[in-house]
């Protein structure tokens, strides 16, 4: 099947149809330049253009409605002060791609690159969480200093607000409050004592070049230790890595010349820019991030129905072999006869419920 350029009149059905619409749309434009180069014998000059991987695929094969595939949308990367509107602060989930948000990425896109499925398909997400502990000691003294500050600021407020009645009321909230915290039983006293003798003993060896900790010092004393009350307690999200690796072994000169522009395009996008950032001396000022990219598992013109998405990704690391069979064999034009490409990502933000509200298949 020969590559088609979409007409108006395309463009604006598939618009109505489809919700990858602008994204395709995209794509099919990049793919023409592309093409419109290649038949200048002008292939190598594309990459110097705003088109930095515009329509490149391996294999060169036709793509049909049941073809699966990987899809890597390069887009020009926007800042969390730019997605924002103007907070130094993103919103959950603005990093999703996919039908939502689409039409205001594709504005940026910089060309795609297809590549067939990797051999080892997986996601795993993870979140962090952490030991905690704290005695009752602690416990206890954090719930009573609470409480001092918190009806103490409500007492003062009543006070300057000319309710004597009112301020006077939440002290005696703060003394019931603390009866209740501390209790009214002796043994937590009869510890506190046990622990404050303890740390007077262990800060004094500590002078004498000793190195005992209060809890050993009751161990020790009384074969008891203070509660832990451990706890598992959540730390925060966690940042998804993958990992992908595409044995290329062109079959073609034309192949063999889009297996160079696709390893080209791959390092060059992850490269940081350094054009119109200013310098000094020949020195430049700033670095600006490098391009991002968005992969989609694809199924014809559509993302796959199964697989798990993703959200916007670095391409952290590019490695090539180009002896992938164990020998170096060129064909005549010096093209390596096969290659392999490992590629890892990193996605911007880490995944949260709300991603879910419009993600179908597995989600992310």
């Amino acid at each position: 099947m020969s590559f088609v350029e979409f007409t108006k009149e395309q463009e604006k059905r598939l618009r109505q149809v489809n919700p990858l619409a602008e994204e395709l749309i995209a794509q099919n434009r990049a793919t023409a330049e592309n093409i419109k180069n290649r038949n200048r014998n002008n292939i190598g000059k594309i990459l110097n253009k705003k088109i930095l991987g515009g329509g490149f695929r391996y294999p060169l094969e036709a793509l049909t409605e049941t073809t699966d595939y990987l899809q890597f949308t390069i887009v020009e990367y926007q800042s969390t002060k730019q997605r924002s509107g103007g907070s130094l602060v993103g919103s959950p989930g603005s990093r999703r791609i996919g039908p939502q948000g689409t039409k205001d990425k594709a504005k940026n896109n910089l060309g795609s690159i297809i590549l067939q499925m990797p051999a080892n398909i997986q996601d795993g997400n993870a979140v962090d969480y952490g030991e905690s502990k704290m005695n009752t000691l602690i416990g206890a003294a954090a719930g009573a200093i609470g409480s001092v500050i918190n009806k103490t600021g409500e007492a003062v407020n009543e006070g300057l607000k000319g309710d004597k009645e009112g301020a006077k009321n939440k002290m005696a909230e703060l003394s019931g409050d603390l009866k209740t915290t501390l209790g009214a039983d002796s043994s937590l006293f009869d510890a506190a004592a046990q622990f404050t003798t303890a740390k007077a003993t262990s800060s004094a060896l500590g002078v004498l070049g000793g190195n005992v900790s209060t809890a050993q010092l009751l161990a020790r004393e009384t074969g008891n230790i203070f509660n832990p009350n451990m706890e598992l307690l959540f730390n925060g999200p966690t940042l998804r890595s993958f990992n992908f690796s595409f044995k290329m072994t062109p079959r073609s000169p034309e192949e063999a010349q889009e297996c160079k522009n696709i390893i080209r395009s791959f390092k060059l996008n992850m490269a940081p820019k350094t054009k119109n950032t200013g310098s000094i001396g020949g020195s430049g000022v700033f670095l600006k991030t490098p391009n991002v990219f968005e992969l989609r598992y694809m199924k014809g013109g559509r993302e796959h129905p199964f697989l798990h998405k993703f959200k916007q990704c670095f391409l952290t690391n590019v490695s090539v072999n180009y002896t992938a069979e164990g020998v170096y064999t060129t064909y005549d034009d010096a093209t390596p006869v096969s290659m392999t490409i490992d590629l890892s990502f990193k996605e911007l933000e880490p995944i949260y419920d709300v991603d879910y509200d419009d993600a179908g298949g597995v989600g992310f």
